[in-house]
């Protein structure tokens, strides 16, 4: 029997409704809106195409959206005399600055020197510290993991107790933070990689598998135990010569076509993790906005 498809498009646009709904009610109450600033430095295609989806949405939540689009010239300081800047404004409760940057901008400096409150992507290290211990309530969650995490919640509630869950991939964006959501909710915890030993038998052992290595088709259908929750991070570009000369194709870390066919649940890419990374940095922002407020943590949980 195929896999259900978990559909991210339709939860995604869930959170974002929620959000809105937040959004409008915290400017009843307060007479603020949730402020998210988008930083681009450069002209990367790929980084256009996402931070200009960043703001729309934001626009769409009624927020204050706010871009700054900066020549591929403009040198580390500048760029971090705008971060302070938007530090200091009160109308920001979000900084977001749009990853790679160019060559002779030390990244991980300006990214530090993002105010831990502002920092709606989660990568600040009081936030990957917080994470780190399980203090969720007062961190900023990567969005991409912590949209994931919404998927599985949605095929398997909350309490993941009695489940083994394999995360392939140990980056610092997704793969740590997700295996710290993964234990939070009580599941036994394997994270793979590269250098893991039989990484296909590994994963085989996992009811719940999430793959976000960055290697298109790297998980096929008989790595996994038959009926597993497979969560696929991966954004992968193709060539897709079927649709023309010099065109490609979205693929995740998923050999979807096989996968599905062994699966109980897998995500789609694209259509899966992605649409809910950008919801969830919506809700990020309008935790920001309300704690600011000094009003209470709203909860974007779609647990059935």
């Amino acid at each position: 029997m195929p896999a259900t498809v978990i559909d991210g498009k339709l939860q995604s646009e869930r959170v974002a409704e929620r959000v809105k709904t937040l959004a409008s009610e915290l400017n009843l109450q307060t007479g603020k809106k949730p402020g998210l600033a988008v930083v681009l430095v450069g002209d990367d295609a790929a980084s256009q195409v996402y931070v200009g989806a960043k703001t729309r949405k934001a626009a769409e939540c009624g927020f204050h959206s706010v871009q700054h689009t900066l020549p591929s010239d403009t040198t580390e300081d500048q760029l971090a005399e705008l971060v302070d800047q938007l530090n200091a404004d009160p109308t920001i409760h979000g900084i977001l600055v749009q990853l790679p940057l160019p060559d002779g901008i030390n990244a991980p400096r300006i990214i530090q020197s993002i105010s831990a409150e502002k920092d709606v992507d989660g990568f600040h290290f009081l936030n990957v510290g917080m994470v780190g211990v399980g203090e969720f309530a007062n961190a900023f969650v990567p969005c991409t993991p912590a949209g994931a995490m919404l998927l599985i919640e949605q095929i398997h509630g909350r309490d993941l107790s009695g489940l083994n869950a394999v995360v392939v991939g140990r980056s610092n964006i997704v793969g740590k933070p997700m295996a710290n959501l993964l234990i939070a909710h009580n599941a036994t915890v394997t994270v793979a990689h590269s250098r893991t030993k039989d990484l296909p038998g590994t994963v085989r052992q996992a009811d719940i598998v999430v793959a976000a290595v960055g290697r298109p088709h790297l998980v096929k259908g008989d790595w996994l135990k038959p009926g597993a929750t497979v969560i696929d991070v991966g954004i992968n570009r193709v060539p897709a010569p079927d649709k023309g000369e010099n065109k490609f194709r979205l693929v995740g870390d998923v050999d979807y076509a096989e996968a599905a066919q062994v699966a109980g649940a897998i995500t789609p890419v694209p259509g899966g993790v992605g649409p809910m990374t950008i919801s969830l940095l919506m809700a990020n922002t309008l935790v920001s906005a309300y704690r600011e407020a000094g009003l209470p943590k709203p909860s974007f949980s779609l647990d059935k």
